[in-house]
């Protein structure tokens, strides 16, 4: 019988916050994450960094789960990058392929957004790679808040970063995993 009161720091399911955001508008292309970090009621880290560009030129990817298994996918990805002539859909494809079929990447638990010049792409481990309608994507604990407010307003704002930051600081007005502490990458435009 367990008689301490303090969590249990290896359940993944207490670890919490993330929020990360893509939005695509004219050209443009904005990833941004939020830096919480949260086990149970607590938080850990308010600054820490889920968007990154890739050693590839061009490519920003944006993480929610486990870091060390997102740095993994981040080094997966980097590597089918440079296997496939920085064909962004392609290497997603296999990257996705390889995290469901390879029984160490199986295990892996992290949400991936991607994006280039041209496309963004939503990455699971169930083997989806999904390109999103009106290139607006949300991951994370707050990800579904920062989703509604980026489409919302996604009619009245022509700039897209504008659009992630407004998003963003509305998710963390909303969801207590989520904070205003941003990393915000931008390709193209």
């Amino acid at each position: 019988m367990k008689t301490s009161t303090s969590p249990d720091y290896a359940d993944a399911a207490l670890w919490r916050g993330t929020t990360i955001l893509a939005v695509r508008k004219n050209g443009k292309a904005v990833i941004a994450g939020d830096g919480q970090v949260s086990i149970g009621q607590t938080v850990v880290k308010s600054n820490a960094r889920k968007v990154r560009p890739l050693s590839t030129a061009g490519v920003v990817a944006g993480f929610a789960g486990a870091t060390a298994d997102a740095m993994t996918l981040f080094e997966r990805l980097e590597a089918k990058l440079e296997q496939h002539s920085a064909q962004l859909a392609r290497a997603c494809v296999e990257l996705a392929k390889d995290w469901r079929t390879d029984r160490y990447l199986r295990r892996l638990e992290a949400m991936r957004i991607v994006a280039d010049a041209d496309v963004t792409f939503l990455i699971t481990g169930a083997g989806d790679v999904l390109e999103p309608e009106q290139g607006v994507a949300g991951i994370g604990s707050g990800g579904n808040y920062a989703l509604a407010a980026a489409r919302a307003l996604y009619a009245y704002e022509e700039d897209p970063e504008v659009i992630a930051r407004k998003a963003m600081a509305i998710a963390a007005d909303i969801c207590v995993f989520t904070n205003d502490q941003l990393t915000v990458e931008v390709i193209g435009g």
